[in-house]
């Protein structure tokens, strides 16, 4: 496999994100800046994706908050300012040094780079997975998630409340945990 780097990516949020989120979908929203790489968001914008682009982005980001929120501060920092998972989404999330990125296209996957090692990849959703050239390290858990520990790569449902509902991301957040090497788990968000 050859080495890249995120900037082969088309996507939002912070270009050296530690956490890395890919999904089939983009939202139908003409973003502040150009978009034919990983570009920050703007605060507002989230906001402005909900009410443009309906339930199901607003499903995605508040998912992605509620994840992040409840993720060890060792491994993830967040602002002391963050008093909540929705203060976090709205201020944030997907921002310029965020640490945090979701990716749109999935040539990272199927063109066979090397993933960066500054932090997670999670996939969302099996079909999606399917669609994807996965390195072959890639261990099925159960029907619904999956990881590779030498590249670091979880599958897990897609960012909704019915398929990813409050108790799968507390499973995220401890496979994302194991996989770092971490313990000290913040399970309240």
């Amino acid at each position: 496999m050859s080495k890249t780097s995120l900037s082969a990516c088309i996507g939002l949020g912070d270009p050296n994100a530690k956490l890395n989120l890919y999904l089939s979908n983009r939202p139908d929203f003409d973003f502040a800046a150009s978009h034919s790489s990983i570009a920050p968001l703007e605060q507002g914008e989230i906001f402005a994706v909900g009410q443009s682009c309906g339930n199901g982005w607003r499903k995605v980001f508040n998912v992605y908050a509620k994840l992040i929120y409840a993720l060890p501060r060792e491994f993830f920092p967040i602002s002391p300012s963050a008093t909540s998972w929705q203060h976090y989404r709205d201020m944030d999330l997907l921002q310029s040094s965020s640490n945090t990125a979701l990716i749109f296209n999935s040539e990272v996957f199927n063109q066979q780079y090397h993933l960066p090692d500054n932090g997670m990849h999670i996939v969302m959703g099996r079909t999606f997975a399917a669609t994807l050239e996965m390195p072959m390290t890639l261990r099925w858990l159960s029907h619904e998630f999956a990881i590779d520990t030498t590249h670091k790569i979880i599958v897990c449902p897609y960012f909704d409340y019915r398929q990813l509902s409050n108790a799968k991301i507390i499973y995220l957040v401890d496979l994302i945990s194991t996989q770092m090497g971490l313990t000290n788990i913040n399970t309240s968000y």
